[in-house]
């Protein structure tokens, strides 16, 4: 141990790197959804303001300006609402007849959600410009929006969950290896050797010793291997149990790692601490598995 209380690795990337998150590019997603509402509004102003330069209308940008834009931000919050949910309950062959319902009332949420947050920037938007704003009556207005809104978002629903499907078949998607059909199984099933990934259409073995750490992610449990992640549609408590002790460790409820992979160990206030793993990547261990990290990294 260090003076630092840490287990020392001489790995510079250890104290800097972040802790791990799931895995994927919030920056670029932000960046394409941002750049999609928000062209959007402005092609929508544009098309309105075309429009009445050919009828020989004024055309009141900032009014235009306002609402159209007050939409697509209304939208862009609800939908890190709408990726969060995906993520939490994702629609599967084997799981959308228990979940759609769920969607549903959601679609009625995003409606109500939508309209209130949009009216409200508006108030505030043209109080800016000394202006008021009404949006109109309800029923009549309030439901001429609804319609507008469940397309909206059943679309984005469908979008959500095939990028998604799409990102899993890119990064390739895990699966425990079956017994075969005839003769003895090749290892015991009940502790599988490898896992089977399939990526864009091809078929690869994955030793569960080159797996360096695995975080649940909803329904899924994401496998790393040499900078990679591989989603298996399993428990972490099931995968705890078909890898062997001697070699995965279980710091937390979300966690489990290679014991090979662990660096270092800082602890932190609170009896928790951040496990330094060799990519850099911190992973959080609870006040509870700390003793029992410590006692089986010892081999006690």
């Amino acid at each position: 141990m260090g003076n630092n209380g840490c287990m020392e690795n001489g790995d510079p990337a250890a104290s800097t790197a972040p802790v791990a998150a799931r895995p994927r590019r919030p920056r670029l997603a932000a960046a394409f959804w941002s750049l999609l509402f928000l062209g959007t509004a402005a092609g929508n102003v544009l098309a309105q303001w075309m429009r009445a330069l050919r009828d020989g209308q004024p055309f009141p940008a900032a009014a235009t300006s306002i609402e159209e834009f007050s939409s697509a931000l209304a939208s862009l919050g609800l939908l890190a609402l709408l990726h969060a949910a995906a993520r939490r309950w994702p629609l599967h062959a084997d799981t959308w007849r228990r979940r759609i319902g769920f969607y549903l009332l959601g679609g009625i949420a995003w409606w109500l959600l939508h309209v209130s947050a949009m009216v409200l920037l508006r108030k505030v938007a043209f109080a800016l410009v000394g202006q008021h704003y009404t949006y109109g009556a309800w029923p009549a207005q309030w439901f001429y929006e609804f319609f507008k809104d469940v397309q909206t978002y059943s679309l984005l629903v469908i979008a959500v969950h095939a990028v998604a499907w799409f990102g899993r078949q890119r990064r390739g998607e895990a699966h425990l290896l079956a017994p075969p059909d005839e003769g003895p199984p090749v290892e015991p099933v009940e502790r599988p050797q490898h896992f089977l990934v399939r990526k864009l259409g091809k078929e690869f073995l994955v030793a569960t010793g080159d797996v360096e750490y695995a975080q649940a992610a909803g329904n899924y449990v994401n496998l790393r291997v040499r900078g990679h992640d591989y989603p298996l549609r399993i428990t972490m408590a099931a995968l705890e149990q078909r890898l062997d002790p001697a070699e995965f460790l279980r710091p937390h409820r979300s966690w489990l790692i290679h014991r090979g992979q662990l660096r270092s160990i800082e602890p932190l206030d609170g009896g928790e601490a951040l496990l330094h793993m060799a990519d850099g990547v911190k992973v959080p261990c609870s006040r509870r598995q700390l003793p029992l990290l410590r006692q089986a990294l010892a081999g006690e």
